[in-house]
């Protein structure tokens, strides 16, 4: 990824920077200038004048994609489907909040639909039932796996509005080690019908149950992979489900435990409110990022952090920590504290000391080396080439 866009932890939609809004994005985009050039033509980001501008982007490729599939030059078109799939996915930020978002999150699925029509192995669309409900998932095994020659497998936890589509990525770096994936939505997100409560834990704990009833997969090998809330519900699960995971990496996260000082939280709610005046559906109606004050962040702290639901002294399995230093919404104290809490031994980190929320400008050094970590701590090997 280039160093030459700047960096500030910021979330306006009008500048692309290192640590900015299109942070979440950068690394699956191949041209940066194509993405500059889209960002100038924004006059808001009301519906009515940011999706038509993210939906003529993805249309582009998208059109390109159908031609080079009729070519037969699938990989071409591949890459075409999937930058298709990535504007289509800025233009559903930051999630189904009305029917012309979730008109182009419908896009966007379509459109990884057909990045993915010619993998090898092929990408399964599969439904993990909890309490009376599905929620659907995508499942990738290496070739060659069985019952009788089981693999270890990664569950991929998305975050709060960066949804599966954008992490197949993830599940492909998880086939390069020899490890299964399965890539769900986070609760209150995409095709999970739970809400985003710290009781939704138990949905992923099924997810880790589906992953050890299907026989390719190695029961006693599954370990667990997420970035910003997805950061923080892997650790969440690794405290609630010990004995199911065995090894975790969590790419930012908040709260874990970490309390801050007073300027910290400060700017933390500032930056909170700031990000709450940006209104991305219909004009004039409501904000989706809600406003906050000291006094709701303690409250939150008292119901979600890990050190308050007692679990710390669960997560015994070897645990990677990744972030950037400067992290507007999941403050880097928080892989302090892990270091200074719960089991003595097992626990890792990189952080980056130039970069912010998920430190997403040296993605090409974390990810791979991420699930090279993880494939060692639980036995993966190389997919053939």
């Amino acid at each position: 990824m280039t160093n030459e866009l700047g960096f500030a932890p910021s979330e306006d939609p009008f500048v692309v920077q290192h640590g900015g809004f299109y942070r979440r994005w950068l690394s699956m985009i191949d041209d940066l200038d194509e993405l500059q050039a889209t960002v100038a033509k924004l006059e808001g980001t009301t519906q009515d004048l940011w999706v038509p501008v993210w939906r003529a982007a993805g249309l582009r490729h998208e059109e390109e994609g159908d031609k080079q599939e009729l070519l037969g030059d699938y990989e071409r078109a591949r890459r075409e489907f999937l930058q298709a799939k990535t504007y289509y996915a800025i233009g559903r930020f930051p999630a189904e909040i009305t029917d012309v978002k979730r008109a182009i999150s419908d896009d966007c699925a379509r459109a990884y639909r057909k990045a993915c029509a010619h993998l090898d192995p092929p990408l399964e669309v599969v439904e993990v039932p909890h309490q009376g409900q599905k929620i659907r998932s995508h499942f990738r095994v290496p070739a060659g796996a069985s019952g009788d020659r089981p693999v270890p497998a990664v569950l991929i936890m998305c975050g709060g509005d960066v949804f599966k589509e954008d992490r197949g990525w993830a599940g492909e770096m998880a086939l390069d080690q020899g490890m299964a994936s399965l890539v769900m939505d986070a609760p209150g997100t995409g095709e999970n019908p739970f809400p985003w409560a710290p009781e939704s834990v138990s949905a992923w704990e099924a997810a880790l149950d589906w992953l050890a009833d299907r026989p390719e997969v190695d029961a006693n090998r599954i370990g667990a992979f997420g970035i910003s809330r997805g950061g923080y519900s892997v650790m969440q699960l690794a405290g609630v489900a010990p004995t199911k995971v065995k090894a975790v990496a969590a790419n930012a996260g908040h709260p874990f435990g970490y309390r801050m000082g007073d300027e910290e939280l400060d700017a933390f709610v500032d930056h909170a409110n700031q990000r709450a005046t940006w209104q991305f559906g219909e004009p004039g109606g409501p904000g989706f990022f809600p406003s906050t004050s000291r006094e709701e962040e303690t409250e939150k702290f008292a119901r979600w952090a890990l050190s308050e639901q007692g679990i710390l002294e669960n997560i015994t399995m070897p645990v990677l920590m990744i972030n950037g230093k400067h992290d507007h919404l999941a403050p880097i104290g928080n892989i302090y504290f892990m270091f200074e809490n719960g089991p003595v031994t097992g626990k890792e980190a990189r952080i980056y000391a130039d970069a912010g929320h998920c430190a997403f400008k040296y993605f090409d050094d974390w990810a791979p080396a991420t699930f090279r970590w993880l494939a060692d701590k639980l036995g993966g090997a190389e997919r053939a080439s």
